[in-house]
C-alpha cells in the first residue's frame, strides 16, 4: 500500500495520495478551472513598465485566507463600541479575537492541497497566526506565474525611483475563491516609499525663530499665541489638556506606526523637550523594530520626529512606542536572496495582532488614493484594523493633504472619468480619520483630505450626521462622489506650523500627519482617564463620537478642501467632509466618556 510521508512528496505520489480524498473531481480538473481575481485596465498612475521579472527571482507570496467568523467579530465590535449597549467596553482578548478570525479548516486544507499540487512541500508552507489566516510560501517568479495564471514584471515608480515586482492581473482556481481573500504581492503596486507621507515642510513659517536650544518657545501657552506656529503648549491649551496629569502610566501606552526607513531621534527629542516641554526632559520612548526595521540614530526622520515629538509632547509621562517597520526594498535583478517583498502595512498589522498586549491608542500618517489599492486588498487590510479595535485599541489615520483629490483625478479603470479621489486607509470604516484645521479661531485648512469611499458602504454609526450634510449639499458635485460611501474625516486638529526638531534644528512642518498624532495624544489621555478610574480603554471610538460624545468637539464651520479642479466640500455646522465633527475638547470629552 502506498504511504504518504510529507517528506517525500513528488507529483506522482501527491496525486495518488490526494485522489481518494477528492474522487468526485480529478485533480487535473480541480485546479484547471480558474477565475480572474483582480486586474488593472492600465498600469497604475505613477508607475511604468521596466522589464520582465527574471524567472528565477524568488520572493514570498502571502495568501490571505477567508476568516471564518469575521462577521461575528464585526458585530461584536459594533456592540462593544456602542455606549448604549450592555457590552460597551468589553473588548476581546487576543485568543478570543483569533478564534473569530481563524480560517475554517476546509480553507486551510484546500489551499495546502493546491500548493502541494504545485510542488510546494508541506514543510515549506508557513502559517502566520497574527491577523488570522495567512499562508506564506517562498516561490520563484516562474512558479508564481504558473500558480496565478499571470506574468510578473518589474515596474518603476518615477517619483520615488523604486522598482517592484508586480503583475497586472492574477487568477485562482474557482474552488479557491471561497477560501482566499487576497494574494500578495500581485496587483497592489504602491509601496510605502511611493505613497505620500501626509506632511510637508513649511520654511516660510520660521521667520523670526532661532534654531539654537536657548530659544525656548514653551511660553506659547495660550490659544491667542498660536495663530502662526504650533507647539505642544498651543495644542494642550487649544484642546484643553493642560491641567490633566496622566495617572495610569503603568498600563496605558500610545503607539506610532513608522515606515520608509524613518527613524525617530532621541537626541532631537531632548532638544524638542528643552524648547517646548521642559518638564519632559530626560524622558524618552521605546523603539520596536518590525520585520527588520532599523533605528539609525544618525539619520533623523522628518515624519518620524514629527510623530514622536508630538505624541510624547501631548502625553508625557505616558509610555510611547515607535514601531519601525521595514519597507519593501527596491528590486535588484541580481539579488540571489531578496528580502521579504510584502507590503509593510501587512507586516506591521500581522506583527501587532500577534502581540498579547497592544497600545490602547495608535496613530499612522501615511495613505494613498483608494482607487490605487485593489479592493480585495483594501478590504482585507480594513478587517485587520477591525481586529485592532475589537481588542480595545483606538486607531487613527491622517485623512490626506489633497482635499477631495490631487491633479486631474482621472479614474484608472480605462474610462478616464474625473471623480473625487478618496484616500485609503482613511476610508476604512474601522479607523478614525483625522482632517486638518488652521488659525485661531480654527477654520478648515484647504488641503484637509475628505470625501466618500467607493469601496466601503456608509456605516450606521455616521448615517444621521452624513445624511444631514448631504441634504444641505443637494445636487452639488452629483456623480463626482459616492453618496452611499463611508464618509471621512471623522474629526480634525491643527495641521500647519508645527515646530519640530530635526538634526538639532527647529523647522516648521504641516499636514494631516501632524493632526493625527495630536488627536491620538488627546484620546490617549482619555484612555488614561478611563483606566485610572477602573474602566476599559475606549477602543474603536467612531460609534461613540457620532453619538453621545458628539458634543465634545469644537465645531468648525468655515473653510473648504478644494481639489480635482473644484472648490471641494465646505465646512458647515455639524459633521462635514472637511473637518468631520470638529476638533477635540478634552474636558468636555472627559465628562462624556
Amino acid at each position: 500500500m502506498q504511504t504518504c510521508s510529507p517528506m517525500i512528496w513528488s507529483s506522482a505520489v501527491l496525486l495518488s495520495c490526494l485522489v481518494p480524498l477528492f474522487a468526485s473531481k480529478p485533480l487535473s480538473r480541480r485546479w484547471n478551472e480558474v477565475v480572474e481575481k483582480h486586474s488593472w485596465a492600465e498600469i497604475p498612475r505613477g508607475w511604468e513598465y521596466h522589464s520582465p521579472a527574471p524567472a528565477e527571482y524568488t520572493f514570498d507570496i502571502r495568501l490571505g485566507l477567508k476568516q471564518d467568523k469575521m462577521d461575528d467579530l464585526v458585530a461584536n465590535l459594533m456592540e462593544t463600541s456602542d455606549p448604549s449597549h450592555p457590552s460597551y467596553g468589553k473588548h476581546l482578548s487576543k485568543a478570543e479575537a483569533e478564534a473569530l478570525v481563524a480560517p475554517h479548516q476546509d480553507s486551510v486544507d484546500a489551499v495546502e492541497a493546491w500548493l502541494q499540487h504545485h510542488g510546494i512541500a508541506p514543510e515549506n508552507i508557513v502559517h502566520s497566526t497574527g491577523g488570522g489566516g495567512w499562508v506564506i510560501v517562498r516561490v520563484s517568479v516562474a512558479q508564481a506565474e504558473r500558480m496565478l495564471g499571470t506574468k510578473y514584471n518589474v515596474y518603476h515608480h518615477t517619483r520615488s525611483a523604486e522598482r517592484v515586482v508586480r503583475t497586472m492581473s492574477y487568477s485562482l482556481p474557482r474552488e479557491l475563491l471561497s477560501h482566499v481573500d487576497v494574494v500578495t504581492p500581485t496587483t497592489y503596486f504602491s509601496t510605502l516609499r511611493s505613497m505620500r507621507k501626509t506632511s510637508f515642510l513649511q520654511p516660510n513659517l520660521l521667520a523670526g525663530l532661532v534654531n539654537d536650544v536657548t530659544n525656548a518657545l514653551s511660553d506659547l501657552a495660550t490659544p491667542k499665541d498660536c495663530g502662526r506656529i504650533i507647539t505642544p503648549a498651543c495644542l494642550r491649551a487649544l484642546y484643553n489638556t493642560t491641567d490633566y496629569k496622566p495617572a495610569a502610566t503603568d498600563r496605558n501606552t500610545i503607539g506610532v506606526a513608522g515606515y520608509l526607513g524613518e527613524y525617530a531621534n532621541r537626541k532631537d527629542l531632548q532638544t524638542f523637550f528643552t524648547k517646548f516641554r521642559p518638564d519632559a526632559v530626560n524622558s524618552s520612548y521605546t523603539t520596536i523594530q518590525v520585520n527588520g526595521g532599523g533605528d539609525d540614530q544618525n539619520v533623523p526622520g522628518q515624519e518620524a520626529n514629527l510623530d514622536i515629538q508630538y505624541t510624547t509632547g501631548m502625553t508625557f509621562p505616558m509610555p510611547n512606542i515607535y514601531y519601525s517597520t521595514a519597507g519593501s526594498p527596491p528590486f535588484t535583478p541580481d539579488s540571489a536572496n531578496p528580502t521579504n517583498t510584502n507590503e509593510p502595512y501587512l507586516e506591521w498589522l500581522t506583527f501587532i495582532l500577534n502581540q498579547t498586549t497592544i497600545p490602547q491608542t495608535i496613530t499612522t500618517s501615511y495613505g494613498d488614493d483608494e482607487q490605487t489599492v485593489p479592493e480585495d486588498y483594501a478590504r482585507k487590510v480594513c478587517n485587520l484594523f477591525a481586529q485592532l479595535g475589537s481588542r480595545g485599541s483606538t486607531v487613527f489615520f491622517s485623512s490626506g493633504d489633497y482635499g477631495v483629490g490631487e491633479g486631474d483625478c482621472k479614474t484608472n479603470d480605462g474610462t478616464n472619468r474625473q471623480i473625487f479621489q478618496p484616500a485609503f486607509p482613511a476610508s476604512c470604516p474601522f479607523v478614525t480619520a483625522v482632517g486638518g484645521t488652521t488659525g485661531i479661531p480654527e477654520t478648515a485648512i484647504d488641503f484637509s483630505g475628505g470625501g466618500f469611499s467607493r469601496y466601503f458602504a456608509r456605516p450606521s454609526y455616521q448615517a444621521s450626521a452624513v445624511s444631514s450634510y448631504l441634504g444641505s449639499l443637494g445636487n452639488t458635485y452629483k456623480g463626482l462622489y459616492n453618496e452611499t460611501g463611508r464618509a471621512y474625516p471623522d474629526i480634525s486638529a491643527q495641521a500647519s506650523g508645527y515646530q519640530i526638531v530635526v538634526g538639532g534644528k527647529v523647522t516648521s512642518i504641516g499636514g494631516t500627519s501632524a493632526s493625527s498624532p495630536t488627536v491620538a495624544g488627546v484620546f490617549a489621555l482619555l484612555n488614561d482617564y478611563r483606566l485610572a478610574n477602573g474602566k476599559s480603554s475606549l477602543g474603536f471610538i467612531n460609534p461613540l463620537i457620532y453619538s453621545t460624545a458628539a458634543s465634545g468637539f469644537n465645531d468648525i464651520v468655515q473653510g473648504s478642501n478644494p481639489g480635482c479642479k473644484t472648490n471641494g466640500f465646505s465646512a458647515k455646522a455639524g459633521w462635514d467632509p472637511v473637518t468631520g465633527l470638529g476638533t477635540p475638547n478634552f474636558v468636555k470629552l472627559q465628562e462624556l466618556v
